[in-house]
């Protein structure tokens, strides 16, 4: 069995674009129109992963979703956390468990799904301005 992606609903496309792309680093790697269903899908994946890949399901018309966390998060290892968190922060991104202890992270798309950032290999020592830094919202 092999991993393929993981799907997320979106309901503003060029809002989900421009986070997963500019700000988290993610590639389009593939898009599919489809008129007659009424919905847009677009893969991406991070360069180091092409095989691990996340769903963006824009369906044209308009709906409510709720419960971003109902089935848990995505995951995405980085060869610096402060770095990437610090990144983040200056894109207008809310860091919402800082990473505190050197190693993990949580963020939110703009559609509300919960995002872990892990830090490669082992923690980075504690630094500020993450060590004194409560969380923000829910993660």
């Amino acid at each position: 069995m092999k991993y393929l992606h993981t799907m997320v609903r979106v309901t503003d496309l060029e809002q989900s674009l421009d986070f997963y792309c500019n700000k988290l680093g993610l590639k389009e790697l593939r898009r599919m129109e489809n008129p007659a269903g009424r919905f847009t899908l677009i893969f991406l994946a991070a360069d180091e992963t092409p095989d691990a890949q996340v769903e963006l399901t824009y369906n044209w018309d308009p709906e409510t979703y709720t419960g971003g966390r109902n089935f848990g998060h995505l995951a995405f290892e980085v060869d610096d956390i402060h770095a990437t968190c610090q990144s983040l922060m200056d894109k207008g991104v809310t860091i919402n468990r800082p990473p505190r202890d050197g190693r993990m992270a949580f963020i939110r798309s703009p559609d509300n799904i919960s995002i872990e950032l892990l830090q490669k290999g082992g923690s980075l020592p504690p630094a500020e301005p993450w060590t004194s830094m409560p969380n923000t919202g829910v993660w």
